[in-house]
């Protein structure tokens, strides 16, 4: 039998787009000849929802839609959507199986997430009995994404009947996830003995970034057909029993995912909240030049806005090569210089300052100056602002709140800077748009004479080990020291970071590439008087 996979980017709370997207791939597949269509969790309405499902005028939206999908969608096809399903008992994350003008079964989630980004106990209640339909000849059972985490739901679903398991997910990426889902899909399919049919929404949300790569195991656990990471379509597969054949795409490898998890994220945040484009400020420097290509990239250089704001501390190289790669890469380019407001703040706040030395203040006046004009840049023309600050900078403080913190999406936010070089060769073996200059500068941050950011940071390869030890393994610092790493500098960074956790709480949202991102993720508080111990 023919079975499709509807790897769609759909959009929360846009119940009406997502079911007519639904409704033109069941249409679609079925003039293919396919028997079925799996698509991905929660596909009525958009995952994750969060709150709005507490909500009895959204629940009761999204019933009536999947009514009007059943009603509406072939009556040959077997028609998977994901909702969220309001019973008598409870709120459940529910999959319907519609066909023949009705809904034909709901299988409710088993278990439900409670780690990481994932909070699904907080909002919904857990089910309990398997689902198995019959099509094609075929008997299907389902699990829904964190079903196939543990044991127990895939068995239940074996034991129903089921020659096959069908798994819609929302399963957000992060560094190697497909590896993690492989792994989890093999030991279901050890467990039960049933090929496995995977399908991953695709698409940025928020924070997070979703994939696709959906893929299916045949009866030997081989992956039989495996479709392409960040890429819409409805992809066909032929099922047997326990055999299947299907499309086979290459997955990209670490940095090249990563570089398309950002692309697709600045894309999705800027249509679909429906910005006109973006500005960002461009330093000339080496967070801002990859920020620079990746919009671009993301969203046609026309729709983006390159703003140089030169202080009385920026080099000439920095305007030189900022003008060089706005021209290559063709986006819109300007310059408007900082000094005038930067005295006028000055200005003010002479008579307060009266008698007290120049310090980091008047830097981050410098940088405050740039916030406030990319703002009014953005109210102005209805763009987003894209801050530039990386990973190593957010997580130690290196920032100015109201300054280069100052923006609607932090593009670089959860990527060191480490990989921030590996991205910039990355995008330059596919096109030379960074100029090679500003790779290979020391990044400063130029807010006074000869500044480097190695003033105030470790070097990025240490700081970059103990940030991955301390903030996405939560190593102690004593165990991080036992790595090889000096004490003095271990306690510094973890003093940074600790210290700095009141600038994260108040900057824009930015995509997840790491199991551990500043945002949904790590959550510590502001105030606390916990210091680790070195001794």
């Amino acid at each position: 039998m023919k079975l499709g996979i509807a790897q769609l980017d759909l959009v929360v709370g846009d119940i009406a787009g997502n079911s007519g997207r639904l409704l033109a791939a069941a249409r679609a597949a079925h003039d293919a000849g396919v028997q079925l269509l799996l698509t991905p969790e929660m596909s009525v309405c958009g995952y994750p929802a969060e709150d709005l499902v507490l909500r009895r005028d959204f629940t009761a939206a999204c019933a009536a839609a999947v009514a009007e999908l059943a009603a509406t969608a072939p009556r040959e096809l077997a028609l998977v959507v994901g909702y969220p399903e309001r019973g008598d008992d409870g709120l459940f994350n529910a999959v319907a199986v519609l066909r023949g003008g009705r809904i034909e079964a709901v299988y409710r989630k088993h278990h439900l997430p409670n780690h990481s980004v994932f909070d699904e106990q907080r909002v919904f209640d857990s089910g309990e009995a398997p689902c198995v339909f019959e099509c094609g000849g075929l008997r299907f059972g389902l699990n829904i994404c964190g079903d196939i985490w543990e044991p127990g739901p895939a068995t239940r679903a074996m034991q129903a009947g089921a020659d096959w398991l069908l798994v819609p997910n929302a399963s957000p990426y992060h560094l190697n996830k497909e590896r993690e889902r492989l792994a989890v899909a093999r030991a279901r399919q050890v467990e039960t003995g049933l090929p496995v049919v995977y399908a991953n929404l695709v698409g940025g949300q928020d924070e997070l970034v979703f994939d696709g790569a959906s893929f299916a195991l045949d009866g030997d656990g081989a992956v039989a057909a495996q479709c392409p990471a960040w890429q819409e379509g409805v992809f066909h597969l032929e099922l047997g029993d326990g055999t299947c054949a299907g499309p086979w795409h290459t997955l990209p490898d670490e940095d090249a995912a990563v570089y398309d998890a950002l692309v697709l994220a600045v894309r999705d945040y800027v249509g679909k909240n429906g910005f006109r484009g973006v500005h960002l400020g461009f330093s000339g420097g080496m967070d801002s030049a990859l920020v620079l290509a990746i919009a671009a990239d993301a969203i046609g250089p026309e729709r983006v806005h390159a703003v140089m704001m030169p202080s009385d501390y920026t080099a000439s190289i920095s305007v030189e090569d900022a003008r060089d790669m706005a021209r290559r890469l063709g986006v819109h380019y300007s310059e408007i210089a900082i000094r005038p407001v930067y005295d006028a703040f000055v200005g003010q706040l002479a008579g307060a300052f009266a008698g007290l030395p120049a310090d980091t203040t008047e830097e981050n006046l410098q940088a405050r100056a740039r916030g406030t004009l990319l703002m009014a840049l953005s109210n102005k023309f209805g763009t987003l602002v894209l801050t530039t600050g990386n990973k190593s900078e957010m997580a130690t403080g290196y920032a100015t709140l109201y300054g280069d913190m100052a923006g609607g999406f932090a593009v670089l936010k959860d990527v060191t800077k480490t990989r921030v070089y590996r991205l910039a060769h990355l995008r330059n073996r596919r096109s030379a748009v960074i100029p090679q200059r500003i790779i290979e500068r020391p990044p400063s941050a130029e807010l006074r004479p000869d500044q480097t950011d190695q003033d105030s940071l470790p070097p990025y390869d240490v700081l970059d080990a103990i940030l991955e030890a301390y903030v996405e393994r939560d190593l102690a610092a004593a165990d991080i020291v036992a790595l090889g790493f000096d004490a003095a500098t271990v306690k510094r960074v973890i003093r940074m970071i600790d210290l700095a956790e009141y600038k994260r709480r108040q900057a824009p949202p930015g995509p997840r590439i790491t199991p551990r991102n500043f945002g949904k993720d790590r959550r510590y508080p502001i105030t606390s008087k916990y210091r680790p111990d070195l001794a």
